[in-house]
């Protein structure tokens, strides 16, 4: 592993690794482990921890009370509302069986993107904006069929075939597609209060009223799909408007403002108050420049997942990873699946925190965290797959 580390063409980046014995607490390899990293989205490794200390087995999806003839709602942030993947239509179907509706949008301080986050990113599918009732991902969906077709419909009019690498205009929801696009484009929308009243009014089929107040009295909370479906998705996907909205979900546990400074103080001040190295924290899907985490303290956070969730659960909701990142089918016919980890990645950053398996039986936790190098990606994977194949064959 040492000698792994100290190849020439990582002499002039920066390297951790701590890699330790789930039973025995013992640590078996440390380099770097109390250094701080840009982490990436191994950050969705702590959103995902949080999510499961706040959140229940079904997702809180809705917030409403009735008062005389009106049903108030305001979301709580659940970001499955007819996505493009999970497609919960729960709260739509529930809808369509009330009365008069009222629609509150502000029961939020969150900006539309996280601190951190590259401007630039706008039009492109990883960087959806946030909001507290998100529908369809908040992403338009653009893709030719004989036809362009375009989800949500709402959106028709408002897309151009047009030979472009734009996708989107920085400030309206005037989208593109070129005409020789093969595959399905999701290109993030503006959002808006107004924008998610006339997309409901459109699937609800009745008209919603915006309202700038929700009433003083209790709540009462409509759950939605099971939380794990999320997770699932949100670690193998690496999908940042999942974390980011799952934080929002959370928050909504703690107060009626959803708030994802909220959510990491709490975990911070409370379920990782013990971290030997406390990170910086400031998103959930690990967009942001600003995140801080040690090696040590993702594994120290990994050993909470895994003494609080069952083997049989969290081995689903963590994704395989090979040296090609991270797969749904085993890829080496030489060795049985044995690293069961999520990765990480912004420009010159790789990082992996995860489960490890070894030949005799062994759990091993680890977090390689891989920050300002200047070779290709492909070359990072492959050094880590190496080091974590040879722990794997000899411990």
């Amino acid at each position: 592993m040492k000698s792994q580390l100290q190849e020439d063409v990582l002499k002039n980046s920066f390297h951790g690794l701590v890699v330790i014995d789930t039973e025995t607490k013992k640590t078996i390899y440390a380099h770097n482990e109390n250094r701080y990293f840009t982490p990436a989205s191994n950050t969705k490794i702590a959103t995902f921890y949080a999510s499961t200390k706040l959140l229940p087995r079904t997702i809180p999806t809705l917030k409403y009370a009735a008062v005389n003839d009106t049903l108030y709602i305001e979301g709580t942030g659940d970001p499955s509302w007819i996505h493009p993947r999970l497609a919960d239509s729960t709260a739509v179907r529930w809808l369509k069986n009330q009365g008069t509706l009222a629609l509150y949008t502000q029961n939020s301080n969150e900006s539309r993107f996280g601190p951190g986050w590259a401007w630039e990113d706008y039009d492109t599918y990883f960087s959806p904006e946030k909001s507290t009732l998100p529908l369809f991902g908040n992403v338009v969906s653009l893709h030719f069929n004989d036809e362009l077709m375009v989800s949500p419909n709402f959106f028709a009019d408002k897309v151009q075939v047009k030979d472009t690498t734009l996708k989107r205009d920085e400030f309206t929801n005037h989208f593109y597609i070129s005409p020789t696009e093969q595959d399905t484009l999701e290109i993030p929308f503006i959002t808006s209060g107004s924008i998610t009243q006339k997309l409901l009014e459109d699937m609800l089929e009745t008209t919603v009223v915006l309202t700038d107040r929700f009433p003083s009295v209790e709540k009462k909370t409509l759950y939605g799909m099971e939380t794990d479906s999320i997770y699932r998705d949100m670690l193998f996907e690496s999908d940042n408007f999942l974390a980011e909205q799952l934080l929002m979900v959370a928050s909504s546990t703690l107060s009626d403002t959803l708030s994802t400074q909220k959510v990491i103080d709490h975990m911070l001040e409370n379920d990782l108050s013990d971290l030997e190295h406390p990170p910086r924290w400031v998103d959930g899907s690990g967009l942001s420049r600003y995140n801080l985490f040690t090696p040590k303290s993702f594994v120290q956070i990994l050993q909470k997942i895994q003494n609080e969730i069952p083997e049989e659960r969290l081995f689903v909701l963590f994704p395989k990873w090979d040296a090609t990142g991270t797969v749904k089918t085993w890829n080496d016919p030489s060795v049985e699946p044995f690293i069961f980890a999520k990765s990480g990645s912004l420009g010159n950053n790789y990082n992996l925190s995860g489960y490890l398996k070894t030949k005799s039986g062994k759990w091993l936790l680890f977090s390689f965290m891989n920050n300002h190098f200047k070779v290709p990606t492909s070359q990072i994977r492959s050094m880590i797959y190496a080091t974590l194949k040879d722990i794997h064959n000899t411990y």
